[in-house]
């Protein structure tokens, strides 16, 4: 009995504490609906199920080579190409390419580092919530963005930005980093609830190496390699 237990609890993801509130209550009221309405009931105990799935937060493998920038996000690729970082990173209007993922409700919400390095500005901007896969949700939408320095010393590696931006039914940024720390790739910084966007600027001359519409895995996916072409790279367990 032991053994079925512990391979049904190593199956089952673990939630992320943001979720603990919204599983806890949608669990309740599933028990309170089964002694009102046991239709209500079977719906309820549905969406507890996709509240658990929404906030699962599973470990990752992530690459580790010098250079490599990974996926902060799961979801989709939704758009690959030069554009100008938001205003309030402060990272000049030319020169940038972005790659952005939409993740849609069944993704999960967990966003990790896509650069290890140090946090140089986080910077929060209310906005609207316009439907995130739009353009101009990168301008209109509210959004926290970080820039994060790699190397070991100032100004001896890459500056990479990182945005997240609410969506059309996301009303609430996570972040869980402060501006001097140092993050790992890979590294849990952030969620957005409830479906958004991450979008990655990466320096001018960066070749992605991910094309629009493909599936992308948080910590996982590599979405360019800022080193020299044809590195190799080994893998760490990011738990």
């Amino acid at each position: 009995m032991s053994s079925v237990l512990k391979s049904i609890a190593t199956a089952v993801p673990k939630v992320n504490r943001e979720g603990y509130p919204f599983v806890a209550g949608s669990a309740l009221a599933t028990v309170v609906a089964a002694f009102v309405w046991s239709p209500l009931a079977w719906v309820l105990f549905g969406l507890t199920i996709w509240v658990v799935a929404f906030f699962r937060d599973p470990p990752r493998v992530t690459p580790v080579s010098p250079g490599l920038v990974v996926a902060p996000a799961d979801g989709r690729v939704s758009q690959v190409g030069p554009a100008v970082p938001p205003r309030e990173l402060d990272l000049g209007d030319e020169g940038w390419i972005r790659v952005s993922i939409f993740m849609n409700v069944f993704n999960c919400h967990v966003n990790r580092a896509p650069v290890g390095g140090r946090i140089l500005r986080i910077a929060y901007k209310p906005g609207k919530f316009v439907n995130a896969e739009l353009d101009k949700a990168s301008e209109d939408n509210e959004r926290n963005g970080l820039v994060i320095e790699t190397g070991e010393r100032p100004g001896a590696g890459h500056t990479i930005g990182c945005v997240q931006i609410a969506g059309l039914v996301a009303r609430r940024i996570v972040s869980w980093v402060k501006e001097g720390e140092t993050i790992q790739a890979g590294d849990r910084f952030g969620m957005i609830r409830f479906g958004s966007r991450l979008d990655v600027y990466l320096p001018a001359g960066t070749v992605p190496l991910v094309a629009v519409g493909q599936t992308t895995v948080a910590g996982e996916t590599v979405l360019a390699d800022l080193s020299r072409p044809g590195s190799g790279y080994t893998v760490v367990r990011v738990s």
